[in-house]
């Protein structure tokens, strides 16, 4: 870490794109290695609690203040760990509960930037641990002639151009933070709902958690096509009032306790597909429309359109096999999720894989305020 001639702190990070999230890359060393103080940096480096972020790095939305920490792993079989941090642009939180499979992308690229790990052939593929779930994946990356590549052909919606491909095969995803897939026991649950600015009601919700915790509602039941766009989403008072509301009582039936200010269960409308896809999606993270679709969110929707019961029942298109590609719908395009199923319980989905792309932005030092931190 460099020394300033100012009232700066200089901390070396690279500004990492992976999948359709982005957000500043850090060695766990390069940070405290206290909890709450390094909280207080990353709040600085991303310029949170300001809805503009205009003090930061955060580009005022949530898809893009977030934070990767990555070192070198002590578990047997396992070359990197990466710690996600989400953050939001109008609070103070410092997220490190769920898993982000967008910005896990970028992980392997990062470790091969700053020298933790060395190419190996024409593909490099490492095993990596997501501490916040213990959930291991191995990834993917070109590296021709022992070099990273970012340019190629593969094409994610949601990312403008194309890029190089990075193959991930979750290893075991099921209850990533809940207890189990199913952590109310049911494929299908009535949740009665009461809350200010509507009507009380009464809704089938199918609640899952297969790498990220979510809460599936058919978009009809609440009176929506599916087909809206994420501004109509976001000017929806009424809709995001029942929806935050159901959000608190599923939360507290899936073990999760009071999360009102947590950024999970991620709340999903559902549809039927417009686009040749399965299943058409417009999720809320929690409390704003994603713009597409988180990867771990893609593979619990997937994962519901192949259980028996769900609210996807009749709405979604699943293929015939074992091995079933799910094209997951959302407002700009698709993410196709390939699941392997058990032979002898097809319910139970044993695997899940899908590509996703990457790219390194920026190298350098994010400075923050001394007054937060003077540095290791």
């Amino acid at each position: 870490m460099r020394e300033d001639n100012s009232d700066l702190t200089g901390i070396p990070c690279l500004m990492m794109r992976g999948g359709t999230s982005r957000g500043p890359f850090f060695l766990e060393s390069d940070l405290p290695s206290d909890e709450a103080q390094r909280n207080k940096v990353l709040l600085a480096a991303i310029g949170s609690p300001d809805k503009r972020q205009i003090d930061g790095l955060g580009g005022a939305n949530p898809l893009t203040s977030k934070v990767g920490i990555v070192r070198r792993s002590q578990v047997p079989g396992v070359t990197l760990d990466f710690l996600f941090a989400q953050l939001q642009p109008d609070n103070d939180t410092v997220d490190t509960t769920p898993n982000c499979g967008n910005m896990l992308a970028a992980v392997v690229p990062f470790a091969l930037e700053r020298g933790l790990i060395r190419a190996d052939g024409d593909t490099t593929t490492v095993r990596v641990l997501t501490l916040n779930t213990d959930m291991q994946c191995e990834i993917t990356v070109q590296t021709p002639g022992g070099h990273l590549r970012y340019g190629g052909d593969a094409k994610i919606d949601g990312v403008p151009g194309t890029s190089a491909p990075i193959s991930i095969n979750f290893l075991d995803t099921a209850g990533s933070v809940c207890s189990s897939l199913l952590p109310t026991g049911s494929t299908l649950d009535r949740v009665p709902v009461q809350g200010q600015g509507f009507s009380p009601f009464s809704i089938d919700v199918t609640c899952i958690d297969n790498g990220m915790p979510m809460v599936l509602i058919r978009a009809s039941d609440l009176g929506r096509t599916g087909a809206e766009s994420v501004a109509e989403m976001n000017a929806d008072i009424e809709l995001k009032a029942r929806l935050e509301a159901l959000r608190l009582v599923t939360g507290q039936r899936m073990g999760l306790g009071d999360v009102s200010k947590k950024t999970y269960p991620k709340m999903c409308l559902i549809a039927a597909p417009a686009g040749g896809g399965n299943i058409s999606t417009r999720c809320f993270i929690p409390h704003v429309c994603h713009e597409a679709i988180g990867v771990l969110a893609a593979v619990t929707v997937g994962t519901a359109c192949v259980l028996t019961g769900s609210v996807t029942q009749g709405i979604a298109v699943v293929p015939d096999g074992l091995v079933k590609t799910m094209s997951v719908e959302h407002p700009t395009g698709e993410l196709s999720v390939e699941l392997g199923l058990d032979p002898d319980n097809p319910q139970n989905v044993i695997r899940a894989a899908l590509v996703r792309t990457a790219r390194l932005l920026m190298r350098g030092e994010i400075m923050i305020p001394s007054s937060v931190w003077k540095g290791n």
